[in-house]
């Protein structure tokens, strides 16, 4: 098992791929609903904003570069919060233009999915699947984006819904592509991907390298079942609209803020001291921005 750390780093995911304001209306679309929302979860103890930008317009997620980097320029001017990108942009984008986004920014952070999966919205109640996709994350992904990383210096976060995509990263490791000590981030509740468990869980932190960072993220109620459960035995936690509308059930959160907020005080009661961008920074070897 991973060791435990003294401070907590917790992540605010803003938007994701998928969320729409008609499902919570805080959900950022806009360059400046972006820079303020970013703003707003730094204020309230976020080290890090994982970003998938949108189209103003339309709200529908964009691999438009002039549109992410006004946003992330919004952001570095007016809070220095941790930038981590995502390489999987949404559905529709090519290879190209989900690893075109470390190669054009180079960012302190970047998501590194790590297998290809059934990716499915689902109606839990009639155990229907809704919507679906395949979520193409190939050994040639990984490999290859894994290096563009290294040579730009961006860190990678593993992105692990199921124990296939920890296996293929750890077979990978040897190929000498990755720095070490390597950050996972374990994604709950994906249909498709593993539920929440503390025996998920632990099957996961048997497995990882003992010197390895990690964090929770989840979807819906597993968001903070896992904050829960990480905060105690030393994990970071990932919060946000992308993965969660809610801040406590039937109450749709203000904004990724307020699911920040809720995440510190999980961390103080689990006498767990929330990491700043700067000691984030050091805790996971990242570049000066």
């Amino acid at each position: 098992m991973a060791a435990k750390s003294n401070k907590c780093i917790i992540t605010a995911a803003l938007a994701g791929a998928a969320t729409l304001k008609h499902q919570n209306p805080n959900v950022p679309y806009t360059r400046d609903e972006f820079v303020a929302e970013a703003v707003k979860c730094y204020e309230n103890g976020a080290a890090i904003v994982h970003i998938h930008a949108r189209d103003p317009e339309n709200g529908m997620p964009t691999a438009d570069l002039d549109i992410l980097g006004a946003i992330l320029e919004g952001i570095r001017a007016e809070c220095p919060i941790i930038i981590n990108l995502s390489t999987a942009i949404g559905i529709g984008a090519t290879k190209e233009q989900r690893i075109s986004v470390v190669e054009t920014f180079k960012p302190e952070m970047a998501s590194l999915n790590t297998a290809t999966m059934n990716f499915a919205v689902g109606d839990w109640k009639e155990h229907k699947v809704m919507f679906e996709i395949t979520f193409e994350n190939t050994f040639e992904m990984l490999v290859g984006y894994a290096n563009t990383m290294k040579e730009v210096g961006t860190r990678p976060e593993f992105e692990i819904y199921d124990m296939g995509g920890l296996y293929n990263v750890l077979f990978a490791r040897h190929q000498g592509i990755f720095v070490e000590p390597m950050h996972f981030q374990f994604v709950w509740g994906v249909l498709g991907g593993m539920p929440f468990s503390p025996r998920n869980f632990s099957l996961f932190l048997d497995t990882i390298p003992e010197d390895a960072t990690w964090s929770t993220c989840g979807v819906g109620p597993a968001q903070f079942a896992g904050a829960m459960y990480a905060a105690p035995i030393g994990g970071n936690i990932r919060v946000g609209l992308e993965d969660n509308i809610w801040v406590t059930k039937g109450n749709l959160a203000e904004g990724s803020w307020e699911q920040v907020k809720k995440a510190v005080e999980i961390a103080k009661i689990a006498e767990r001291e929330v990491a700043t961008p700067d000691e984030t920074r050091e805790m996971l070897g990242l570049k000066k921005p």
